[in-house]
């Protein structure tokens, strides 16, 4: 572990999943603002080792930054982290398709791993979370564009519903035992880094092997495609809620509230890439829904939330980066 020289004006921060995705991003987010990190994962192999140790590099030797190489599941070991401000809980088990496989894996990594996420805050006194929960967990709602408020959930996988499970389980704690925090309800975010299994890098991949794009439906379903620099916005206007409020309990969005169809997702990565998409229809996936659109009014009026990136911006990023990995 590195030893720390810690910021005068920054707070000590816990991000899980630190060298995932978002993780990696936000690390770098809040050492740039002057904190202390404290990162934790446990390098879950639902894909490559590799590609998370990439994603700390710009970092982990950072003076401000001590990394855990721990598995949330495991109570008795988290103790050993140091004390912090707040937590980021970004660590979980991912993917629709794969939970149907293995709903038991998700109950562990993300209720099991919330459970004790909490547990640890009330032993280190921290009174500040900010939760990563999920779009998914709206499931076929009717009432489009979604709201936090006022609907009635009905989550269509075991991943969804181990993240609606996890948003109630934080409001038991926050009832109990006074701890602050906001469930934050992420949108299909992509960008730099971004898991090899999601729809916009495999479809970059494939093209860019001259291959063909499995396109599952007939290209009408539509995501809320959030830009990740956009979702890390968020994230810190999260944090700053949190910092400045007390008896917070809220769920939020942190979508881009302009969904986008498979097909013109599909167009899009063409044009970024300067390549005709060649398209293998395939029947709907079990588990997947029609839509995700987020009402983002609550977010803006929170913490001033407003996503700044289109979607033929932040495809032409995530093609830049694509292409220099492969150079």
């Amino acid at each position: 572990m590195n030893v720390f020289i810690f910021a005068a004006m920054g707070q000590e921060i816990l991000v899980t999943g630190a060298a995932g995705f978002i993780g990696s991003h936000l690390c770098e987010s809040l050492l740039e603002q002057g904190h202390t990190v404290y990162g934790i994962d446990n390098f879950d192999p639902f894909y490559d080792r590799r590609i998370k140790e990439r994603n700390l590099e710009s970092f982990r030797n950072h003076e401000r930054f001590g990394f855990f190489e721990l598995d949330l599941t495991q109570a008795e070991k988290l103790q050993r982290i140091p004390s912090f401000d707040m937590v980021v809980h970004l660590a979980g088990k991912a993917g629709v398709r794969p939970s149907i496989e293995a709903p038991q894996s998700y109950i562990d990594a993300n209720i099991t791993a919330t459970l004790n996420v909490l547990e640890l805050c009330r032993a280190k006194g921290c009174t500040k979370i900010a939760f990563a929960s999920s779009s998914s967990i709206y499931g076929n709602s009717k009432h489009i564009p979604f709201v936090e408020e006022g609907v009635e959930y009905e989550p269509i996988s075991p991943y969804a519903f181990s993240k609606r499970s996890c948003e109630l389980m934080n409001y038991t704690f926050h009832h109990l035992y006074k701890i602050d925090i906001l469930n934050l309800r992420f949108f299909t975010v992509y960008g730099p880094r971004q898991r090899p299994d999601l729809a916009i890098h495999k479809f970059t991949r494939l093209l860019s092997e001259g291959k063909t794009i499995p396109m599952f439906g007939d290209g009408s379903t539509a995501r809320d495609y959030t830009f990740v620099a956009d979702t890390i916005a968020g994230i810190n206007g999260a944090m700053d809620y949190l910092r400045e409020n007390s008896d917070v309990f809220e769920t939020v969005n942190l979508g881009n509230n302009q969904p986008v169809k498979l097909t013109n997702l599909i167009e899009e990565i063409g044009k970024a890439l300067d390549i005709e998409p060649a398209i293998d229809r395939q029947p709907m996936q079990p588990g997947d829904v029609d839509i995700t659109y987020a009402s983002i009014e609550k977010a803006q009026r929170l913490f001033g939330y407003k996503p700044k990136t289109k979607i033929e911006d932040g495809l032409a990023s995530f093609v830049e980066w694509y292409r220099f990995l492969q150079s």
